[in-house]
């Protein structure tokens, strides 16, 4: 089935979403993160609608056709968790499987935490749930320091989450100097042997940006067994249009996100069923060999942990094994 366009708008905010599958189908909604669009989720979508589900995938706040508001504080998770209960309304506000990655995971667990009935299950990609919320403050005790000593790293991979909040202006010039070569130069694939060395994350600061003395990316080609040409070309012609300055915001609000997550429910646990997908070479997210997915185990009442051979960029780099890995778990949720 293609994948039509829709726009719902409302007094606060207006959210672009691609939509496919039947419409009386059960409702399963997409979430992508940082630096994607809606479209990131095109091959899960597919295969989803043909299985009888209703799939939608809106560009988050910030992204591709949705609203872009100026403000930073804009982007605080509360806000975000808003949009979908807005678009969820809009939908019917059926429960729903909400499936996220990297951000989109941050959101769909503080949806399913602060509004638990909007959820029949949470498929969580690329990044774990943190019920005290995703700040630096979290994540940074989590780091581990046989890779990251902290006397050298003290922020360890999340050096580059640090540079958002004391260098944001130039963090964002770098980034919208190129913005094709800019996207190429992120969406690349895993690699086994990167596994335990010291992530690039880690040196952002020390190096005077993602880019280094350059500011801008190296001329790059896209892979394009991630992103199929087309839809590269949508990406990039999105990130050209709004720039990058509010999808970074989303990393200027630690504090507004540590005292939305404290009005959660039950210190935000998790009751329904929960999937979180490990990507074995994600050099940042991965739960493997180190603490970071200690919280979330804490905090899940159901939960199952799945692992594919790849790096950050699950839905690209693992297209139909990452469909199989939900595939198999809704058969169980």
């Amino acid at each position: 089935m293609p994948l039509a366009s829709h726009t719902h708008r409302t007094s606060r905010q207006t959210t672009h979403y691609l939509e496919t599958g039947p419409a009386d189908g059960p409702l399963m909604i997409f979430l992508h993160g940082w630096p994607e669009i809606g479209l990131i989720w095109r091959a899960q979508m597919e295969a989803f609608a043909a299985d009888g589900w209703h799939c939608i995938a809106p560009d988050l706040r910030g992204y591709g056709n949705s609203s872009a508001p100026a403000a930073q504080n804009a982007y605080a998770i509360r806000e975000l968790v808003t949009d979908m209960v807005e678009l969820h309304d809009h939908l019917g506000g059926r429960p729903a499987i909400w499936v996220g990655h990297d951000w989109g995971s941050i959101v769909a667990g503080a949806l399913a935490a602060h509004q638990p009935d909007r959820c029949n299950g949470v498929v969580l990609v690329s990044w774990a749930y943190y019920p005290g919320s995703n700040s630096l403050a979290t994540l940074v005790p989590l780091v581990d320091r046989t890779i990251y000593p902290a006397e050298e790293y003290p922020d360890g991979q999340w050096d580059y989450y640090r540079y958002y909040t004391t260098h944001f202006e130039a963090a964002v010039n770098d980034l919208e100097a190129d913005p094709a070569a800019t996207l190429a130069s992120i969406y690349r694939a895993g690699r086994p042997d990167a596994v335990g060395q010291v992530a690039p994350s880690a040196t952002v600061t020390r190096n005077g940006g993602r880019f280094g003395p350059a500011h801008q990316a190296p001329p790059t080609r896209p892979d394009p067994a991630l992103w199929p040409a087309a839809d590269f070309d949508v990406l990039v012609q999105a990130f050209a249009t709004q720039g990058f300055g509010p999808s970074c915001a989303w990393y200027a609000n630690d504090e507004a996100n540590l005292a939305y997550a404290r009005e959660a429910p039950d210190g935000g646990r998790l009751s329904q069923p929960v999937l979180f997908v490990n990507g074995e070479w994600d050099l940042i997210c991965s739960i493997t060999g180190n603490r970071q997915g200690d919280p979330m185990r804490a905090a899940c009442a159901d939960l199952t942990e799945a692992s594919l051979s790849a790096g950050h960029w699950l839905p690209l780099e693992r297209k139909a094994e990452l469909t199989q890995a939900i595939r198999t778990w809704l058969r169980s949720a």
